[in-house]
């Protein structure tokens, strides 16, 4: 089910990627700075928080808007064999770019003390956003293409009526969720180290433009000569890619 309201749809749209970066960009502050609980806890705990925090968004806001909650979906669905709406495309994506600055304002909030602990404007920005651990540019972007079409093209393959074990029942539908939060946590493991695996324009830049914003001391640069190419449009590629892909591989296979 999905809501027919426009005012609905922003709302889940909002409400599903602000919850993300909560417990997304929240895991990522409890591991990197300093004096926290979490602190020095390593990649698997950002992975398995991101891949958490996918499921929980899905399962809050799936039922209202189908939780995009990041443009490389909306956009990709634009090429689908069923095509996403045009004209809720610019609902989409406001209700998501909102939505990621808000949920990296409450971030800042709960961590407000830790950032003053932490030296390192690197680690600062890093929890708001996407740094490359290689800073190359086009295999970058290369990196942000892979990651977000393994993303589409798992999200597809997962909700595809053809795995009858898993669609067409309320059990199925509530697994589904689960599994794409499986789906990024597989991403982080497997792809994430040169980049850190945005494979969400909103996910970044909605965070990025927080921690320029943001009053957080000794934060330095928020590096937008890296932050408008790479997570921006290596996802919006990859997603468009990963929708094809899915739909070229079931026209060639499925009589």
């Amino acid at each position: 089910m999905v809501v027919e309201s426009v005012v609905g749809k922003f709302i889940g749209e909002f409400l599903g990627t602000m919850a993300l970066i909560v417990l997304g960009d929240g895991v990522v502050a409890n591991v990197v700075l300093n004096k926290t609980k979490g602190n020095n806890s390593g990649w698997i705990v950002i992975t398995t928080g991101w891949a958490f925090a996918v499921a929980v968004a899905v399962y809050l806001t799936g039922w209202i808007s189908g939780a995009h909650i990041n443009p490389a979906v909306t956009i990709g669905l634009l090429f689908d064999k069923d095509p996403f709406p045009v004209a809720d495309v610019p609902v989409y994506l406001a209700g998501q770019f909102l939505g990621a600055f808000v949920g990296a304002v409450i971030v800042w909030l709960t961590y407000y003390d830790h950032f003053k602990e932490t030296e390192d404007p690197a680690l600062k920005l890093g929890v708001f956003c996407t740094a490359p651990a290689i800073r190359d540019i086009p295999m970058n972007l290369l990196t942000e293409i892979v990651g977000t079409w393994m993303l589409l093209w798992g999200i597809k393959g997962i909700q595809d009526t053809h795995n009858e074990l898993i669609a067409g029942s309320p059990a199925g539908l509530a697994l589904n969720a689960f599994l794409i939060g499986c789906l990024v946590w597989s991403i982080g493991l497997s792809l994430g180290g040169p980049t850190g695996y945005a494979i969400n324009p909103a996910r970044d830049l909605g965070p990025r433009i927080a921690h320029f914003v943001l009053p957080i001391p000794g934060k330095g640069d928020s590096d937008w000569g890296y932050g408008l190419i790479v997570p921006i449009i290596g996802p919006i590629i990859g997603g468009i890619l990963g929708v094809l892909t899915y739909n070229w591989m079931v026209a060639a296979t499925v009589l």
